[in-house]
C-alpha cells in the first residue's frame, strides 16, 4: 500500500483484493496506533481467495518488535493439554512487554591492555586494561572472568568497546580512527568509528521485549529459562499468571514496562467449539488482550459442539465484536498475475498460451488445483528436453490429475463400484 493506505494492484507477492486490502491496512495502522486491542477481525471468503496471505501480510509490516502467533482451530483438539489453556498460552505469547532497566557501563577506547600469566601455566591470570574517552583515561585491574571475556571478543588495542559493570559483557563497537593506518589490509567488516567523548562510566538505558508466556514459563519451572528450549512446557499454574499480572502490573506504573499488544492469528476458525468460543469472548475483554485475526471460509453452518446454526460456524455474540474482512473471489487479470508470480517463484518457464490456458484452468476449477500443475507441467517439459511449458504439457498434466469437481463426476459414475458408497440411490416400490 502507499502512504495514503491505497492499495497497488501488484506489490511485494499481493495481487487484487483491493477491498480487503485497504481494510487490512486501516486495521494495521489502528494496531500501531494501540488503538484495537482487545478487538477482533474476521477475513471470510472463498477457499483460496487470500485469506492467510492478507494475515502474513499484517504480521510483516508491523515488524519483528510486535509478537505474532499463527494457529490453526484443529490445533487445540491434538495437545496435551486442556483447550482453554491452548488458546490462553497462544494469547499470551502474542502479548509483549518492553521493559526498561538502566545500567552502568564503561565506554572506551583501549589504549593497552597487558595480561600476565603465570610461569607454571597454573593459576589465575591478572591484567590491566587502560581506556580513555577524548576527555580522559583510567587503569583498569583485571580480574580472571574479565580477562576471558576480553580474549572471547579479541580485544586489542584501538579497539571501542562496552563493558557492563553489572554482567561483565564485552562488546566491540569498531576500531578507533586514529588507528585506521596501523594495517594496510582490512576486512569489509571492519567498522571505524570516533574516540568516545565525556566520561568513561555512563548509564545507558536499555529495553528488551519478552512476551507474557516466555515470562510465565521461566517463573512456571524449576529450571527457568532452560525451559523455553525444552519445547514441553505443560500446563502453567493461573496463580503463577495472576503473580506476574499483578508484578507487570507495578512494573508499568512505575514506568519500567509497557505492554506491546500483538496478534494473534486463527485460521480455520470454524474448527473451534462452543467452549472455545464462549473463552475468547471473555478472553477479548481483558485489560492485556492481543488483537485476534479468524479466519474461514464456511458460509451459515453449524456451531460446533451445539446444533445452532450461525454464519461463519462462529457465534452471533463473538460475531458482533468482529471487524469482518470479506475477501471475494480473483478475476481473470489477477489469476494470470498471482499465476506469472508462482512461475517465477517455482522457476518454471511458460510460454503465452500455456499461462492463457492455466488461466481458464484456474478460473473454471481453483486457483489452488491451476498452482499445483505448475511444478507438474515444469517436471513433464524437462522429462521431454524442453526448456519452456507448452500448451501440451498443460493438457497433459490436466489428463493426469483431476480437479474436485471431475472427481466427483467420476465418483458419480462408479459409485456402485466403490466400498461404503453413501450416496442416495432410488429404491424401487412395488405395489402389495
Amino acid at each position: 500500500m502507499d502512504d495514503c493506505l491505497v492499495p497497488r494492484n501488484v506489490s511485494q507477492g499481493m495481487v487484487g483484493q483491493l477491498s480487503a486490502r485497504r481494510a487490512a491496512g486501516v486495521v494495521l495502522e489502528m494496531i500501531k496506533e494501540g488503538k484495537i486491542a482487545g478487538r477482533s477481525v474476521l477475513l471470510a471468503g472463498q477457499p483460496g481467495t487470500g485469506k492467510t496471505a492478507i494475515a502474513m501480510g499484517i504480521a510483516q509490516a508491523l515488524g519483528q518488535d510486535t509478537p505474532f502467533t499463527s494457529m490453526a482451530g484443529s490445533e487445540i483438539y491434538s495437545l496435551e493439554m486442556g483447550k482453554t489453556e491452548a488458546l490462553t498460552q497462544a494469547i499470551r505469547k502474542s502479548i509483549g512487554i518492553r521493559i526498561k532497566e538502566e545500567t552502568e557501563i564503561i565506554e572506551g577506547e583501549v589504549v593497552e591492555i597487558q595480561i600476565d600469566r603465570p610461569a607454571s601455566g597454573v593459576g589465575a591470570k591478572v591484567g590491566k586494561l587502560t581506556m580513555k574517552t577524548t576527555e580522559m583515561e583510567t587503569i583498569y585491574d583485571l580480574g580472571n572472568k574479565m580477562i576471558e571475556s576480553l580474549m572471547k571478543e579479541k580485544v586489542q588495542a584501538g579497539d571501542v568497546v562496552t563493558i557492563d559493570k553489572a554482567t561483565g559483557k564485552v562488546s566491540k563497537l569498531g576500531r578507533s580512527f586514529t588507528r585506521a593506518r596501523d594495517y594496510d589490509a582490512t576486512g569489509a567488516q571492519l567498522r571505524f568509528v570516533q574516540c568516545p567523548e565525556g566520561e568513561l562510566q555512563k548509564r545507558k538505558e536499555v529495553v528488551h521485549t519478552v512476551t507474557l508466556h516466555e515470562v510465565d514459563v521461566i517463573n512456571s519451572r524449576t529450571h527457568g529459562f532452560l525451559a523455553l528450549f525444552s519445547g514441553d512446557t505443560g500446563e502453567i499454574k493461573p496463580e503463577v499468571r495472576e503473580q506476574i499480572n499483578t508484578k507487570v502490573a507495578e512494573w508499568r506504573e512505575e514506568g519500567k514496562a509497557e505492554i506491546v499488544p500483538g496478534v494473534l492469528f486463527i485460521d480455520e476458525v470454524h474448527m473451534l467449539d462452543i467452549e472455545c468460543f464462549s473463552f475468547l469472548n471473555r478472553a477479548l475483554e481483558d485489560e492485556m488482550a492481543p488483537v485476534v485475526i479468524m479466519a474461514t471460509n464456511r458460509g451459515i453452518t453449524r456451531i460446533r459442539g451445539t446444533n445452532y446454526r450461525s454464519p461463519h460456524g462462529i457465534p452471533i455474540d463473538l460475531l458482533d465484536r468482529m471487524i469482518i474482512i470479506s475477501t471475494t473471489p480473483y478475476e481473470d487479470k489477477e489469476l494470470k498475475e498471482i499465476l506469472k508470480i508462482r512461475c517465477e517463484e517455482e522457476d518454471v518457464e511458460m510460454s503465452d498460451n500455456a499461462m492463457i490456458v492455466l488461466t481458464r484452468i484456474a478460473l473454471e476449477t481453483s486457483l489452488r488445483y491451476a498452482i499445483q500443475l505448475i511444478t507438474t507441467a515444469g517436471l513433464v517439459a524437462r522429462k521431454r528436453k524442453k526448456t519452456e511449458v507448452t500448451i501440451e504439457e498443460i493438457k497433459k498434466v490436466y489428463s493426469l490429475f483431476l480437479d474436485e469437481h471431475r472427481s466427483s463426476q467420476f465418483l458419480k459414475e462408479y459409485q456402485d463400484e466403490f466400498m461404503f458408497n453413501e450416496e442416495e440411490t432410488k429404491m424401487e416400490v412395488t405395489p402389495s
